[in-house]
């Protein structure tokens, strides 16, 4: 044990800092705002959160918090505080069901914001001043820095504006890990410069987050994995979409409207975009490179296959197998991928300037290209938009996939009206579906209609769709049948059935 943390902990001077996690969890008092490090769900503080769950089981108190992250964390954290009633408040991504649950029944106040918001939010003091910061690190440098783990999200920020600082050093983590990371923060306005990101590739930063001593107040040893999944197997309709996808993107090169090698690649999180990123394995292209937010399996897909050069993000979002798999050829993969703060990963400034090309996943879209990526039925939170908005409204070209239909098929995806906007039809360019692709480039609100009906509903709905947009609805720039369109998932599935 003493040799272990000499190796993890190389200041001497944080070794009286060392204590249990239940010791660490006392420091947090009832309405205290809380930041941790971890996005989706990669590098969040897991053995002090689950301490202050037990500690409220057993003492029977009333503790609540307001919780920040970088995106969405594990069950460790958002589970086990979910479940104590312990979370007043939660920003600004999620994806734990008890969480979840809580928002959409009103006892938790969710607060959904785009990913590249939040750390300004907290630096110019829009959001309640930060109490405690917990992160997770792998190693604390001589110089007493600390060198954080699977991902970076807010992590530097939350750091650099809490009174105090927890930091849980994670022995799973190998310390090969050091040297992935790229710390930059911005400064505030009116002192702000441009971010010299050039390409995907370079590096502007620290590998480290520096901390003002004085701030550490406890260090916790841990050793719990981070909480993710096995994506699953690529099903038929996500390889018809990647197989969409990749004629998309071949037409355009045809059209030398991009280069051979494309432009940077940004991806949302999850087995659909997974899916759809790694069906460019089997594609002709080449000389890829990555500007995104998550690095997931299909990543590491593209790298074997010596199909991708640099892979930029803000966490490594892998599923046990391809964490296994990236430690163990971590020099390989350490040289093809750099993580960055999500206030880089995710800066407009930098999506422009790169010509990232987005593809995210959606809820549902409507005729006219308006999407639909957080709420269900417009009223139930599922995750949240986290960095969609970002890459979209800044993208090069701007995608959205999704199947055609949901809940077996009960469900359109392509509906006459959206039932919650988080992405107007300025911003989305592409949609594609297992049943074709929708180019709206160009495009005027009929001409978007006609073609995303045509080219992306499923044929059960087409019929319809068609009808909703009769031909009275020509005679207007945009029009709506709104007694139709509010009620349209509500006809279907009432009845049970795909017909009219």
């Amino acid at each position: 044990m003493k040799t272990m943390i000499m190796e993890r902990i190389k200041n001497k001077d944080y070794h009286d800092k060392i204590m249990s996690a239940m010791e660490a969890a006392a420091l947090i008092k009832d309405g205290m705002t809380i930041a941790t490090s971890g996005f989706t769900p990669a590098g969040y503080p897991k053995a002090v959160p689950k301490a202050l769950a037990e500690r409220i089981k057993r003492e029977g108190i009333d503790l609540k918090i307001n919780l920040y992250t970088g995106a969405s964390v594990g069950d460790e954290l958002d589970g086990e505080l979910a479940r104590v009633g312990a979370i007043k408040k939660r920003l600004p991504y999620q994806t734990q069901s008890d969480c979840r649950n809580k928002i959409n029944c009103g006892e938790i106040d969710y607060i959904d914001m785009h990913l590249s918001h939040v750390s300004d939010f907290v630096r110019y003091g829009f959001l309640s001043k930060i109490d405690i910061a917990i992160v997770e690190a792998i190693a604390i440098t001589e110089e007493g820095y600390i060198i954080p783990s699977t991902s970076l999200g807010n992590t530097p920020a939350f750091i650099e504006n809490a009174e105090l600082v927890i930091i849980e050093i994670n022995t799973r983590h190998p310390k090969e890990l050091e040297g992935i990371h790229d710390v930059y923060q911005p400064l505030k306005p009116p002192n702000r410069i441009p971010i010299p990101v050039i390409t995907p590739k370079d590096r502007i930063g620290e590998t480290y987050i520096k901390v003002s001593p004085d701030k550490i107040k406890a260090i916790v040893i841990s050793d719990i994995p981070d909480s993710v999944k096995e994506f699953p197997e690529i099903d038929e309709i996500s390889q018809r979409m990647a197989d969409n996808l990749i004629d998309f993107l071949e037409n355009e090169v045809d059209n030398k409207r991009l280069p051979e090698n494309l432009l940077p690649l940004q991806s949302g999180v999850g087995a659909v975009a997974n899916a759809v990123l790694g069906g460019l394995v089997k594609s002709k292209f080449s000389g890829l490179s990555i500007y995104s937010e998550v690095i997931q399996d299909s990543v590491l897909d593209l790298i074997d296959s010596d199909k991708v050069n640099i892979a930029s993000g803000s966490s490594l979002t892998l599923s046990p197998k391809g964490l296994e798999r990236f430690y163990n050829n971590i020099a390989k993969y350490k040289d093809k991928i750099i993580l960055r703060p999500q206030e880089i990963s995710n800066s407009p400034e930098v999506i422009r300037r790169l010509g990232v090309i987005s593809m995210n996943t959606a809820i549902e879209v409507d005729i006219y290209g308006d999407v639909n990526s957080t709420n269900i039925m417009g009223t139930k939170m599922m995750n949240g938009i986290g960095g969609s908005g970002d890459f979209t409204r800044n993208a090069y070209i701007s995608i959205f996939t999704t199947p055609s239909t949901a809940k077996g098929g009960k469900i359109s995806s392509i509906v006459p009206l959206v039932s919650h906007c988080d992405h107007t039809e300025h911003d989305v360019q592409v949609v594609i579906t297992e049943q074709g692709v929708a180019d709206l480039r160009g495009l005027s609100p009929k001409e978007k209609a006609k073609v995303i009906i045509n080219n992306c509903a499923h044929p059960d709905y087409k019929d319809a769709l068609l009808e909703y947009y009769s031909n009275e609805m020509n005679q207007c720039h945009i029009s709506h049948k709104l007694n139709e369109a509010l009620s349209w998932h509500y006809r279907f599935l009432s009845t049970g059935t795909m017909k009219k």
